[in-house]
């Protein structure tokens, strides 16, 4: 392994010199920082504003550790857009920059679910599924269905990846679910026919030979939550968007039970098993579809009535089928495999039935709420004009999973550009299954040390916020429409609607305007294109990335859009000089997973709704915030319609999670800033 590698500070200024780029100091800092962090193993937690230059910042330590200890650097992030920059853009660069100081090319792979990979052997054998039972009847449906299906054939034959992120355009959900397996479908590697050609299994051998693994906050919490090692070997992870964790981690988590999953599973089977033992599946699942009828969408306090027999029966059925289908034969994958492959799906889809049963049967052993791992609910999901019924299973905390799965098994640095809510990383902390009070704040240049990464088995873990290299003050305003009503739920007032005229006039568009609803958002675009004279594009007219090319590329352009929004849009320079957030983004109040929470954390004697409602409110409203200034160059105003940002008993709780910004509540000066910004243009 080499030695006496260039100190970390040495090899980011050789990364920026390379790159063009100008010596940043709060980018050193959180460099240095990270070098710590994993020189002492002790977790990090660093806040790092736009422009800091974080994703460098992290990934020189990082690859100085991987190639001076030979061990692989996990690096996970919450959405494709930065995979796609690390992979594409970042790591090329760095490697390059880096290549001769540290002795060799860094290697770096990037690794996703195996269902986001073409199956080779659902495509050879054709052991696509049946059309969805609504689509049966839609011959437009299956005709397009089978048109993508073909694509997606021929495509196999010219893809290299077999990577769906690298088919454009892209195709339906439904479509590649005809072409991808699930990890519990798959035959494996060593049992199928095609294994050797395996997509899934090229990219997990290539990432276990690399430096630098690029996954996704969802693939790191189903190798954690799993036991099962999808990942390298590993002993630094690092997370970027790292407040998204808890909610991805959450959603991998959650199960649900429907009659259409029960009935689907009694389908794949038939063809396996005797016709009786599939109709009792069959029998159980509409036995659990009538009693859901009957039930009102709600958080279940405990089992309802008929609840037991109901879901006893549909788990006794599963394990039933499960066990009539019996084990593989030997070598089936190889002489039948479009058999084995039925069986795979078949069992994975049983098994599946099986596991939300017993979850549901045995979520309310636990009398105490405030102690129970599982919030049980039932969710009427409308798709499109059909109801769906069906009950969801999600954890109370994934904090002792995190715990025990993720920081006790690696170092761990989080980051983001949001970190701190109501003025602390704490919030987020507890979430994480962190200690509630930090340890002492970590002086970046004493970057070394070898200290244990625990003390009487509490983790140990820093905070720090490197600041931001905007000068929020002087660059931005921050807008809080006191005078206006506070929001119904009846959608936008006039009073809104003659409020946003007024900005997006002033701004003479340059408007990206983030409502906390799909309605919400069609109603202004509506009224602003009847009222005004400049361009106004709705999130839902296009894919989220042609409008955010064409708000970019048209400065008069204004473009409104709900929650993806939020934290998708990077759109620096004289295009945006405007950010209109109609209300504070508060969860649902009836959300059950949030209301469960809350009640947890006011039974332990806490605020639940600073907890987890204002806490969640704060970081969206903090990524909302962030989208107006992206480069040192810009100018603009955030305007926050809602009033009680300023004169709620939490408003400071929720202004202390944002930027600087100059603060004011009088429309004048707004109105005139925007004026002289939209005038200052060339």
């Amino acid at each position: 392994m080499p030695e006496n590698l260039p100190n970390v500070p040495e090899l980011l200024r050789t990364a920026v010199r390379s790159l063009g780029g100008a010596e940043r100091s709060n980018q050193l800092t959180m460099a240095s920082a990270v070098a710590h962090s994993i020189d002492t193993g002790e977790h990090l937690a660093v806040q790092a504003g736009t422009g800091t230059g974080k994703s460098l910042a992290y990934l020189v330590p990082s690859v100085r550790h991987a190639v001076q200890s030979g061990k692989t650097v996990i690096v996970s992030t919450a959405t494709i857009a930065l995979q796609r920059q690390l992979i594409d853009r970042d790591m090329p660069r760095l490697a390059d920059a880096l290549e001769g100081s540290l002795g060799r090319r860094p290697h770096f792979a990037i690794l996703k679910g195996r269902n986001n990979y073409l199956c080779m052997n659902k495509i050879h054998t054709g052991s696509a599924e049946e059309p969805p039972t609504d689509e049966l009847f839609d011959p437009f449906a299956v005709s397009r269905l089978g048109r993508e299906v073909q694509r997606l054939t021929e495509w196999s034959s010219d893809t290299e990846t077999g990577d769906r992120d690298d088919l454009a355009p892209g195709v339906s959900d439904k479509a590649w679910r005809q072409v991808s397996v699930t990890a519990r479908e798959c035959l494996g590697k060593s049992r199928c026919p095609v294994g050797e050609d395996c997509f899934a299994e090229r990219a997990r051998a290539e990432a276990s030979q690399v430096d630098v693994v690029v996954t996704n906050h969802a693939l790191l919490a189903i190798d954690a939550i799993t036991g099962i090692a999808i990942l390298p070997e590993h002993d630094v992870v690092v997370i970027d968007e790292a407040h998204e964790l808890v909610d991805r981690v959450t959603n991998v988590a959650t199960a649900e039970l429907a009659a259409s999953t029960i009935s689907a599973a009694a389908r794949r089977c038939a063809k396996l098993v005797e016709e009786q033992d599939a109709d009792r599946l069959e029998a159980a699942g509409e036995g659990w579809a009538a009693l859901l009828e009957e039930l009102r969408p709600e958080r279940w306090e405990a089992l309802p009535p008929g609840a037991a027999p109901a879901l006893a029966a549909v788990r006794d059925a599963a394990w039933s089928l499960r066990t009539a289908i019996g084990p593989s034969r030997p070598g089936m994958a190889l002489s039948d495999p479009e058999a084995a492959a039925a069986r795979n799906t078949a069992l994975a889809s049983v098994e599946e039935v099986h596991d939300s049963a017993v979850r549901v049967l045995s979520a309310f052993d636990e009398p105490d709420p405030a102690k129970r791992h599982d919030v049980v609910w039932l969710a009427a999901d409308d798709n499109r004009g059909s109801i769906r019924r069906v009950v969801r299973m999600a954890p109370l905390s994934v904090g002792g999973l995190l715990r025990s799965r993720l920081f006790a098994e690696s170092t761990v640095v989080l980051t983001s550009a949001t970190l701190t809510v109501g003025g602390s990383f704490d919030g987020l902390a507890v979430n994480w299954g962190l200690p509630a009070e930090s340890s002492v704040v970590i002086d970046p240049a004493m970057a070394t040390g070898s200290e244990a990464p625990f003390d009487s088995g509490t983790l140990k873990w820093n905070a720090l916020d490197v600041g931001s290299p905007f000068d929020h003050a002087r660059a931005g305003i921050i807008y809080i429409a006191k005078q206006l009503p506070p929001p119904g739920r009846d959608g936008l007032s006039p009073t809104y609607l003659d409020e946003i005229a007024e900005l997006v006039e002033a701004a003479g568009g340059r408007t990206l305007g983030l409502f906390s609803s799909m309605r919400a958002a069609k109603a202004a675009s509506e009224a602003m294109r009847d009222r005004l004279d400049t361009p106004i594009l709705c999130q839902g007219d296009d894919s989220t990335g042609a409008l955010v090319r064409a708000f970019a590329g048209d400065e008069p352009t204004s473009l409104f859009g709900t929650l993806s929004l939020w934290q998708g849009v990077d759109v620096p320079g004289p295009s945006l000089s405007l950010v209109i957030l109609d209300r504070i983004p508060f969860p649902r109040p009836d959300d059950p997973l949030l209301v469960a929470r809350q009640k947890a954390v006011e039974s332990r004697g806490g605020n639940g709704f600073l907890s987890v409602a204002a806490n969640h409110a704060a970081l969206l409203l903090a990524q909302g915030v962030g989208r107006l200034l992206r480069s040192v160059d810009d100018k603009g105003v955030v305007a926050v319609l809602d009033p009680r940002l300023a004169t709620a008993r939490y408003a400071g709780y929720l202004r202390a999670s944002l930027p600087p910004f100059w603060e004011t509540s009088d429309p004048e000066v707004v109105r005139k800033a925007l004026g002289r910004i939209r005038d200052s243009r060339p």
